[in-house]
């Protein structure tokens, strides 16, 4: 596991520097069967970062730009009559591939998102009454601008909740930028870019993740951190059940890439800002006076005790 993360980290940062956390959260996401939502500016390798996973891995990849005009067909897939054989053909949509690329995924229509959310939670697609799953790994990467909000159309709750994670990649730091520069301005480093595993090793990764150990003190540990932002009176809207659960999955990710068959509260800890934050909605009081989620999450963090004995 950690040989193959490794590889996987260092491959993925010679397109992305500087940003090992944020690849490293891609990567947690991906071992636990989850799908990460990246807001930020544009022009900070948003696209790039999921472009170099998917590469990495030798999965394919499909880019979904999301406009406003995009129809829930182009997702998903239609079925088109053919006059040769007389029977309808299926299609496939932008979703049937390993990783799929959402751009600016709140730019198009509430009815055209949508169309996404069976795909993140069951990971198959319905086109007229016939099932058609999706390939493991799937891993959906949205991407979306916090700034431009002119034209757009906010993730409702049951959409971001269906993203394990959010991250912000954040302005690369200035050494990072200038080896940017000497790199990327006489080539495109994606087109240099070489697997360092293959879609098998890594369902064998995540099946290794799903043996990973909880214990019932590091259980109860995440349960109670989800109660303790559903009882906030700062928060309108806590943590939902599939919350705490992805949450515990990517725990056992993380602790899975550090080399370990066991949970600590630690992993829980460290996680839970990425995986909890953007489920949460400010109450009214709170938005009157200024407080953002993440620091309503950071005194809940400090409030629920942590289990001395994880192993209990």
């Amino acid at each position: 596991m950690r040989q193959v993360t490794d590889r996987l980290r260092a491959s993925v940062e010679t397109v992305i520097s500087g940003k090992t956390e944020v690849v490293d959260t891609a990567l947690v996401v991906l071992l636990a069967e989850g799908h990460l939502l990246i807001e930020d500016v544009p022009g900070v390798g948003k696209t790039m970062l999921s472009k170099a996973l998917a590469r990495s891995i030798d999965g394919t990849v499909r880019r979904i730009q999301f406009t406003p005009d995009l129809l829930p067909s182009d997702v998903t897939g239609v079925s088109i009559w053919n006059r040769n054989s007389g029977e309808f053909e299926f299609r496939p949509g932008g979703v049937f591939a390993n990783v799929v690329v959402g751009d600016e995924i709140n730019r198009a229509s509430p009815k055209t998102q949508s169309a996404l959310l069976e795909c993140m939670e069951e990971r198959q697609v319905t086109v007229d009454n016939v099932t058609w799953p999706l390939e493991a790994p799937f891993m959906v990467v949205a991407t979306q601008n916090p700034v431009e909000m002119e034209g757009t159309y906010a993730l409702p709750e049951a959409q971001r909740d269906r993203f394990m994670a959010k991250v912000s990649m954040g302005y690369p730091v200035e050494e990072a930028e200038l080896a940017m520069l000497q790199e990327h301005t006489s080539r495109n480093p994606l087109d240099s870019l070489e697997p360092v595993t293959d879609v098998t090793e890594i369902r064998k990764l995540i099946a290794t993740v799903s043996q990973v150990h909880v214990s019932p003190a590091v259980q109860r540990y995440a349960v109670a951190l989800a109660t303790a932002t559903r009882t906030a009176p700062e928060l309108l809207l806590g943590a939902s059940p599939r919350a705490t659960l992805q949450l515990v999955r990517a725990a056992k990710a993380a602790a899975a890439m550090a080399g370990r068959d066991y949970v600590l509260p630690d992993d829980v800890h460290r996680l839970a800002r990425t995986v909890l934050a953007h489920r949460l909605l400010p109450s009214l009081e709170a938005t009157r006076t200024g407080r953002s989620v993440t620091a309503v999450l950071d005194v809940l963090l400090d409030q629920v005790r942590v289990p001395s004995d994880p192993g209990a």
